[in-house]
């Protein structure tokens, strides 16, 4: 099979950069990429004592976050890369071999899937060039079915919105990808599809997530969604972890493209988690001889407090969380001690070194 020479982009979702990273071999070269199912075998340069290095289960890619595990016949050798043709129902479908050997254990492990089970399919061959042929022509047609099913589904008047088409590697079965916030009758729609397409029509309704992540977009961050790009297991986001780390409850800031709470709250959930967990309560107040000075603020990673007398509301001041503690230890026995002034951080004289000013309130001896 001679390397197609196109310059067309229809295998980016299914992790390859065009037809022109397929080999003669039926393999795709790209090794490693930013496709978003790209998957790093981080167990290939170990030794592993034990390793069943003779697994029989590998992980094969699809289009966009579909992966699945198949077995390998007894014959068969499979690498990372093969363009290989699975059990699909109907016919076979076609997909890159991403996980093998143990890291494909591993990760059937983490799933909780059974490499044993019979639920399991099978991989029949490596894909010859009539299927890679047929593959490519098939992605090729998505695009523009995608476009043709919107304008049916405007003109039967259905409260739906398709997001998705995927084609079956052997063009004999189409995926149709759908949001919508109602229960939709679209048995006339798929009658008016098969007729369209001449393919057999199989509907899938999706999530907000899963649409922004098919859709694909730009963050507030200026990148591109990590959900469109590496992020395929969704974990529940919930105003718990925003009130964690100090945010402010602005759903016009914490809201994604897909109008949920952003999945990168959780990235550094547990770093806050961690680093409150030897925090005195904010809620008590400091007494003093001076007044009673409430909670106003913290910074959590340097480790300071903000209070403000009562009587002075205007007044902040910096103390750090062990003075906190400490001045807490000392009310909690019957000690009041004369003011906050004297536990508040000390500021230094600002000095430059190597050009840069040195010396601010959020820099205080820890000692």
């Amino acid at each position: 099979m001679e390397d197609n020479q196109t310059n067309d982009k229809s295998l980016l979702t299914r992790g390859c950069c065009s037809s022109q990273t397929i080999s003669d071999k039926g393999k795709c070269r790209q090794q490693s990429s930013c496709a978003k199912l790209d998957a790093q075998n981080w167990l290939l340069p170990m030794d592993l004592v034990g390793a069943s290095e003779s697994f029989n289960c590998v992980e094969v890619r699809f289009k966009n976050s579909n992966k699945d595990f198949y077995k390998i016949p007894a014959d068969l050798g499979v690498e990372t890369g093969d363009i290989v043709a699975v059990e699909a129902s109907p016919g076979h479908d076609i997909g890159i071999v991403s996980l093998t050997g143990e890291t494909a254990r591993l990760q059937m492990t983490k799933k909780k899937i059974d490499p044993e089970s019979d639920s399991i399919k099978s991989i029949y061959r490596h894909a010859r060039a009539s299927d890679v042929e047929k593959w490519i022509k098939a992605s090729e047609r998505e695009d523009s079915t995608l476009i043709k099913s919107r304008q049916l589904v405007d003109g039967l008047g259905l409260k739906m919105k398709v997001n998705d088409v995927a084609f079956q590697g052997d063009e004999t079965k189409a995926i149709f990808y759908y949001t919508a916030d109602d229960r939709v009758d679209f048995r006339q729609l798929i009658r008016v599809l098969a007729e369209t397409f001449r393919v057999r029509i199989e509907m899938r309704q999706i999530g907000v997530r899963q649409e922004a992540a098919r859709v694909g977009g730009i963050g507030s961050c200026g990148r591109e969604l990590c959900c469109s790009t590496w992020l395929t297991n969704f974990t529940s986001v919930t105003t718990h972890v925003a009130r964690t780390q100090q945010l402010s409850l602005n759903p016009q800031k914490l809201a994604g493209q897909c109008g949920k709470l952003k999945c990168c709250l959780n990235f550094e959930y547990d770093s806050y988690s961690d680093a409150l967990s030897n925090f005195p309560d904010a809620n008590l107040p400091l007494k003093t001889k001076k007044g009673d000075a409430v909670f106003q603020k913290m910074d959590v990673f340097q480790g300071i407090y903000w209070y403000a007398y009562l009587n002075e509301p205007g007044s902040f001041m910096a103390v750090p969380v062990k003075k906190v503690k400490y001045i807490l230890d000392k009310n909690k026995n019957g000690q009041i001690p004369d003011d906050i002034e004297s536990y508040m951080i000390k500021t230094p004289e600002k000095k430059k070194l190597n050009g840069i000013e040195e010396g601010d309130l959020t820099r205080f001896d820890r000692k």
